[in-house]
């Protein structure tokens, strides 16, 4: 075939309307599209690449630093909003520092009271919502839930599931440094959820977990009145409940090094009147139904 200009002493050929259409049409061809990911439409975005980790703080000035500089160096693509209830030993400031010096990644919010886990976390969520995010992920912050396995929890949301828990207590989960006393306090309150309830979930108190928005804009969270770790209790049993696919992924939970743990014995208190109230309600409720 001759070039576009012919060769020397010959006359340009000229091609015919039907090369022509087949070089136009081989010319506006598309690619194939891309496969879409588990549990997705093939026109919708990847939920994870919109993700709010949350941080509750109180008096966690050590740690702070630590966490969003580990968060921002495993999962640089994800926004971070602190949670502040006031700590008196300036966190707050150093989160203002922080979002003053990353202001499209990090986020403060400052709450005047300090009336538990569970409100501070229900700020958050309707902070997040509002704003359009599609996973909002819990996060402590003194370094027990490690950002470097944030992955595993987006992974999950990315292929189906629609609450995501970091387990201590699968096949490939682990505790480090906790008593042993502390950790038998953990698997007995994990236990007797489990069995009041009726779930599945082996590590139902789990505080390293993600949500699609579409479960959290189900629930009304003004409804939601537990104020400690019995919090999350409470939303994994709503999730259940209204049919939504909660899974477990293994994660290796560290005990802090820095600071105080905010564990109380009323958070216990609560956590087991509360479970009872529900298990023995859900059974009474099954009953009538069937």
């Amino acid at each position: 075939m001759s070039t576009p200009g012919g060769r020397p002493g010959k006359a340009p050929r000229k091609k015919s309307p039907a090369k022509k259409a087949a070089v136009k049409k081989t010319a506006v061809k598309k690619p194939p599209a891309k496969a879409a990911s588990a549990g997705q439409p093939e026109t919708a975005p990847v939920p994870s690449r919109r993700t709010l980790v949350i941080i509750p703080t109180y008096n966690e000035l050590e740690n702070l630093p630590l966490i969003l500089g580990r968060v921002r160096k495993a999962r640089p693509d994800v926004h971070i909003l602190v949670v502040d209830d006031g700590s008196p030993d300036g966190t707050g400031r150093l989160a203002d520092e922080a979002a003053a010096a990353n202001p499209d990644r990090v986020h403060v919010m400052h709450r005047t009271a300090k009336d538990g886990l569970g409100a501070a976390y229900l700020a958050a969520f309707s902070w997040g919502l509002e704003r359009g995010y599609a996973v909002l992920v819990e996060m402590d912050a003194d370094g027990s839930h490690a950002p470097e396995q944030l992955y595993r929890l987006l992974d999950a949301i990315d292929n189906g599931a629609d609450l995501a828990i970091g387990s201590r207590y699968v096949d490939g989960g682990t505790v480090r440094n906790w008593p042993w006393r502390r950790l038998a306090l953990s698997k007995t309150a994990n236990t007797y959820a489990r069995v009041l309830l009726g779930v599945g979930i082996n590590d139902i108190t789990a505080g390293y977990r993600a949500y699609r928005r579409e479960v959290l804009e189900k629930f009304d969270l003004s409804t939601v009145d537990s104020k400690g770790y019995c919090f999350q209790i409470d939303l994994t049993w709503r999730a259940i409940n209204d049919g939504f696919k909660v899974v477990e992924v293994p994660i290796t939970f560290t005990e802090r090094e820095l600071g105080v743990s905010k564990m109380s014995g009323s958070n216990i208190r609560e956590a087991m009147a509360k479970v009872a109230r529900w298990g023995i309600g859900g059974r009474v409720n099954r009953r009538r139904r069937g």
